[in-house]
């Protein structure tokens, strides 16, 4: 059971959910994407982001019209990364490809 923060910029609010690995993130639509693929190989049992991104990934399921990889979208700095590239995945922007067949 993940323990997840979102900053709800409508009302300046941080909100709580407690949300299962198989279970949706929080703002989520049509069940796209799930808290494990969120949290990818963070163990951390804190997780955050805001209203805006998951509204942001809502849309861009949407337009794009089929399943995403999405290989994380959550992984603090001190967890790894790219290597020596951009360290950006604070809940904020989401790793993804296409999947293959």
């Amino acid at each position: 059971m993940a323990k997840i923060l979102v900053y709800n910029n409508n009302t300046n609010r941080m909100e709580t959910y407690y949300r299962g690995e198989d279970q949706p993130m929080p703002y989520n639509s049509n069940g796209t994407l799930r808290v494990r693929e969120f949290r990818g190989a963070s163990r951390s049992g804190l997780l955050w982001t805001d209203r805006r991104a998951m509204e942001a990934w809502n849309s861009f399921r949407y337009i794009y019209g089929r399943p995403i990889y999405v290989g994380f979208a959550f992984r603090r700095p001190w967890e790894g990364g790219h290597s020596n590239l951009s360290q950006h995945y604070a809940g904020l922007a989401f790793d993804v490809r296409s999947k293959l067949r």
